[in-house]
């Protein structure tokens, strides 16, 4: 095809491979495939078509518009002007699914009520302009699948939102659990039920949808009023008290569990990226098929086709062949993703759309000093904030901006896929992107979170059951808030550098401290102290000593001991027996039994005399004794009982000077 059909094109195509840094196996599988087209749809190869390539790829690659043999082919086309400036640049674009239709998202779920779909296709379109698409998707998978569909397959032929209470019962007790396929060893598949973890948010959405047709039917009578009906979820229905401790709860243990390794972790990538580094500049610096060392091993460089991109090398000793290039370029950004996120606290979207405008200056009015900003764009709040970057930031942002700049001192524009509104963004100088092929390509969270577990599981480091340890992007988030509150930072200055609209929001990120709670507790009681009398906390004197030793003396009684307060009186005129402050002595029980037999010959010989003035008194002493030994009893029983080990204060938290307890 290149000598008979179209010599100058194919000479074209030759030379872009060679100046935009294709390898072998790229440039090969453009050519071959530019041959192939010509030869079914014949033409030259500034007559092929979009249609074209996409025909072959779905024939030669499945459809998968990812492999790089067709990336590659399309890229070099487009460089060539084929295709012209309608189409776009890059393969990806086809394989990305984009944004579907209220109606499409509903028709998705096969409803049989036409009048129940077209009001769901409604009540999607009201509620579009103010929801991301990903948000809007799942709006439709809740009330199409979960609701609605749930209903007709239960109840066939269901036409109105008018639900008996049966009806409503039994749906709520459905979409609160949910059914899983297990393989067991044998292959064979169970199905095991288990709770919804989004049940208490299914119920939210129905609700919201009752409140909203309500709402709109005042408002809109003859569209919306014929479907108003009684909202079968209660308020009471939605109680999340108990599921929100439980989240907090492990939320707190996690980040407990995480915050002593994230130095650990912060070194080891480091250290990771550095003898990478190390080991891709030594085998440049080597003739392919010779050794080298370097990071502490000995490699020998491989040797590959002319024109290739990157560096592989295999162990001298024997082993799997290993891309250099690829283990310095993960560890790069792995790097810089872990550094960025624990020095900012920032979502992982956030980070994904950081771009070199992001970089800003403020000079204060007073000194004239600059200070570097980094600013962060509107994500899940759309608020915009402002982060002041530190010198350990900076050399990160440094690094980053170094690696990605073009010979000529810029950073060049890279378009991003949006997974939540499932567009592209336009071009932007991204800060993290990287060489993908023949092209500079934005970083997606995806990509960034493998790169996290993949870090993570070189570490070593394990959890309390010994199983690897996870960290998500969101973990340094709640990391760098419960470091900065520990650290001095005001709860609300906080709120506003993690971009919270709720302070609320951001000291439940922030995780709680046995050791906080104890620290806290005894700066209340030194502020406290600090407002009393100082008298009260002068050396006392020896008389005063010598009374309040002198009480606790006075205490000791026949029956046990007085639990009055210091320097107080008596209130039940030394009737011991009836006060509930007295604290019988499990010794002395069988003197209690004695004044009880005592008190029942008395009451008995009251009652033959007529004394019943002292009958009523007696029997007030017969009950206080009976509780005396009912209590005696208690004790008794609870000195049988195990101990259970509990771990005590050893430091000097509550011991005074004088060896007692405070």
């Amino acid at each position: 095809m290149a000598r008979l059909r179209d010599p100058a094109g194919f000479a074209e195509l030759e030379v872009l491979c060679r100046t935009s840094g294709a390898g072998q196996a790229i440039r090969e599988a453009a050519l071959r495939r530019a041959a192939t087209i010509l030869a079914v749809k014949g033409g030259t190869l500034r007559d092929i078509a979009v249609g074209d390539c996409l025909e072959l790829s779905a024939h030669v690659d499945g459809g998968s518009a990812r492999r790089n043999a067709a990336l590659g082919f399309y890229q070099l086309l487009h460089m060539m002007g084929v295709f012209g400036p309608d189409a776009p640049p890059r393969m990806r674009a086809f394989a990305t699914q984009g944004q579907l239709s209220p109606a499409q998202l509903i028709d998705r779920h096969g409803i049989a009520c036409r009048p129940v779909r077209d009001l769901l296709v409604a009540y999607l379109q009201e509620r579009q302009p103010t929801l991301d698409h990903t948000s809007l998707t799942g709006l439709a998978a809740a009330l199409g699948g979960l609701f609605w569909r749930d209903l007709e397959r239960h109840h066939p032929g269901i036409d109105s939102l008018h639900l008996a209470p049966e009806v409503a019962a039994a749906w709520k007790q459905r979409v609160m659990i949910k059914t899983r396929r297990v393989v067991g060893p044998d292959g064979r598949i169970d199905h095991v039920q288990e709770r919804r973890t989004s049940g208490l948010q299914n119920l939210a959405v129905v609700r919201a949808f009752y409140l909203d047709i309500a709402q709109w039917a005042m408002e809109e009578p003859g569209r919306w009023g014929p479907w108003a009906a009684p909202c079968p979820i209660r308020a009471e229905d939605l109680a999340r008290q108990k599921e929100l401790r439980s989240r907090k709860s492990r939320m707190d243990q996690r980040t407990r569990e995480r915050l002593p390794v994230l130095p650990r972790l912060a070194r080891q990538v480091d250290t990771t990226r550095v003898d990478a580094a190390a080991r891709l500049q030594a085998a440049r610096g080597t003739d392919p098929g010779a050794t080298f060392t370097a990071a502490g091993g000995q490699l020998r460089r491989t040797v590959t086709g002319a024109g290739s991109a990157r560096v592989w090398a295999e162990p001298t000793s024997g082993g799997k062949r290993r891309d250099l290039t690829g283990e310095e370029d993960r560890a790069f950004w792995t790097w810089a993703a872990v550094e960025t996120l624990r020095h900012t606290g920032i979502r992982l979207e956030e980070l994904t759309e950081l771009s070199h405008h992001s970089l800003i200056q403020y000079t204060l009015p007073g000194t004239g000093q600059l200070v570097p900003l980094l600013q962060i764009a509107p994500s899940k709040t759309d608020t915009e904030r402002l982060l002041v970057v530190g010198p350990e930031l900076a050399d990160v942002l440094a690094a980053i901006i170094t690696r990605i700049r073009r010979p000529d001192g810029s950073v060049g524009c890279v378009s991003s896929y949006d997974p939540h509104e499932r567009i592209w963004n336009p071009p932007m100088p991204l800060l993290f992107q990287r060489r993908f092929s023949l092209e500079q390509r934005a970083i997606p969270g995806g990509t960034i979170a493998t790169l996290l577990r993949t870090a993570l599981r070189d570490t070593g480091i394990t959890d309390a059951t010994g199983q690897p340890l996870q960290f998500t992007a969101h973990d340094f988030r709640r990391l760098f808030i419960t470091d900065a509150v520990l650290h001095g930072m005001p709860p609300h200055i906080a709120q506003l550098v993690a971009g919270h609209r709720d302070i609320n929001t951001t000291m439940g990120y922030k995780a709680v401290y046995p050791e906080e709670v104890i620290n806290g507790h005894r700066a209340f009681i030194a502020r406290r102290r600090a407002m009393r009398p100082t008298e009260e906390y002068r050396v006392p004197t020896e008389q005063e000593w010598d009374e309040f030793i002198g009480h606790f003396q006075h205490r000791k009684l026949a029956l046990g001991s007085c639990g009055r307060s210091y320097a107080t009186p008596c209130i039940h005129e030394h009737a011991c027996l009836r006060c509930p402050l007295l604290r019988p002595d499990p010794d002395e029980r069988d003197r209690l039994v004695e004044i009880r037999d005592n008190l029942i010959a008395r009451i008995a010989e009251a009652r033959r005399q007529g004394w019943l003035g002292d009958v009523e008194g007696l029997q007030i002493s017969l009950h206080g004794a009976r509780q005396k030994l009912e209590q005696v009893d208690q004790i008794v029983e609870h000195r049988r009982s195990v101990p259970l080990g509990l771990p005590s204060f050893g430091d000097s938290v509550g011991r005074n000077v004088n060896g007692g307890t405070r």
